[in-house]
């Protein structure tokens, strides 16, 4: 894995107070960041694969409503 630096920015308030929770964590805000990023792309990928089943399963369509009985049944 090739790592590659990034500048961003935001309040520097808030990256404080974001550095001080990774501490108490445990852990560093650019570890945080890079656990953040993986889930934010694996997100992406979910949401996409979750589409591409609804459209393969687009023919499907309920038939009849069952019955409270029907659906206890055993």
């Amino acid at each position: 894995m090739v790592l590659k630096n990034i500048t961003l920015s935001a309040d520097e308030e808030l990256i404080a107070q974001a550095r001080e929770e990774a501490q108490k964590r445990g852990t560093t805000l650019n570890d945080q960041f890079r656990v953040w990023l993986a889930e934010f792309v694996e997100q992406e990928r979910a949401a996409r694969g979750y589409q591409q089943l609804m459209a393969r399963l687009d023919h499907a369509r309920p038939g009849r409503r069952f019955s409270r009985e029907e659906l206890n049944e055993r």
